[in-house]
């Protein structure tokens, strides 16, 4: 008898968040479901207003009241469901089992903390260490992340770093206890091309070093393209198509995904005038179409998808469309 499949790390089921404005509901995220392997990096990619960022607000039950009390669905970290946990042992896990690094590091980090401070601060809550040993271990993961005399930048206020020194830290924050789960949402956003390689190189280094599973929250697809194993799509909160990263790169099923990469910047011995674009909008939370949410952009739209929003098919590579292409 062959063995079981084990078990992913992360397994999200049908979570939404649907945020009460009347008259409208605002389906911010409108049930989602996906797996992450450990070790693995899962591309989660759309345009803005697609509902990444919610989503990666509401895995790590971050959402502010009352928002907080919204989400629904299950979100399975090693078998325990994170929805259900209290307050307190949720706190217990972020930081230490669940990392996130945000858009933003400038108004992520506490700007009256030391750089070092901050990253022994986990340490020393969850690991338990002693001042003098998160100390030393705060500035070893300043020299992992690339940071260059690690003593006088475990010194330093968050101010007095570059941007890219500070997405640094911030990484060897979220990583200062070796977590299972990182959720990186747009992690090169605010970033030049030089800088953005090297922050990227190194997730992908210290990923392959301690075994971590990434969530890679982006829009943009050529780093997606580089970076991860699979990648599921988002469109006005839900995701339209999943699967491998050679497969939806080269066969992509979702019209929606297959505009996306059109509109991707490529070197072409006869350069067109301008970038394809998809046409129209992606409509409000509260807007949304009683059938596939895409419909109104779509050139593929049939009768039956203004009707009905289609289910996700398709093993391993999967889309919600009911006129899918390379079918």
């Amino acid at each position: 008898m062959p063995p079981a499949e084990a078990a992913p790390l992360l397994a999200v089921r049908e979570l939404a968040v649907h945020i009460p404005d009347p008259p409208h509901l605002l389906r911010a995220v409108d049930g989602i479901s996906f797996d992450l392997d450990r070790g693995e990096t899962l591309g989660l990619v759309g345009e803005s207003g697609s509902g990444k960022t919610m989503t990666a607000m509401a895995l790590m039950r971050l959402l502010e009241p009352p928002l907080s009390r919204l989400p629904t669905g299950e979100v399975l970290l090693d078998g325990e469901d994170l929805m259900r946990l209290p307050e307190g042992a949720m706190a217990a896990l972020r930081g230490h089992r669940l990392s996130m690094v945000f858009q933003e590091p400038m108004t992520s980090l506490n700007p009256v903390m030391r750089i070092g401070a901050q990253i022994a601060e986990p340490l020393r809550r969850h690991l338990g260490l002693f001042r003098a040993e998160a100390a030393a271990r705060a500035e070893e993961m300043l020299r992992l992340v690339g940071l260059p005399d690690p003593a006088r930048q475990a010194r330093a206020w968050p101010h007095e770093l570059s941007g890219g020194m500070r997405q640094r830290a911030m990484i060897a924050i979220a990583l200062a206890c070796r977590p299972a789960l990182l959720i990186a949402d747009e992690p090169t956003t605010a970033l030049d091309v030089t800088v953005q390689a090297q922050i990227l190189e190194l997730l992908r280094e210290l990923q392959r070093d301690m075994g971590t599973a990434v969530l890679l929250i982006t829009h943009d697809l050529a780093v997606v393209e580089e970076n991860a194993h699979r990648v599921a799509v988002m469109y006005a909160g839900r995701i339209v198509e999943t699967g491998p990263v050679e497969a939806i790169f080269t066969a992509p099923r979702h019209p929606y995904t297959a505009g996306l990469l059109a509109s991707l910047p490529r070197i072409r011995e006869e350069p067109e005038p301008w970038l394809p674009e998809i046409p129209g909008m992606v409509p409000g939370a509260g807007d949304r179409p009683r059938g596939c949410a895409f419909a109104p952009r779509c050139t593929r739209v049939i009768s039956g998808c203004v009707a009905e929003a289609p289910p996700l098919l398709g093993e391993p590579h999967a889309a919600a469309c009911w006129n899918p292409l390379h079918d």
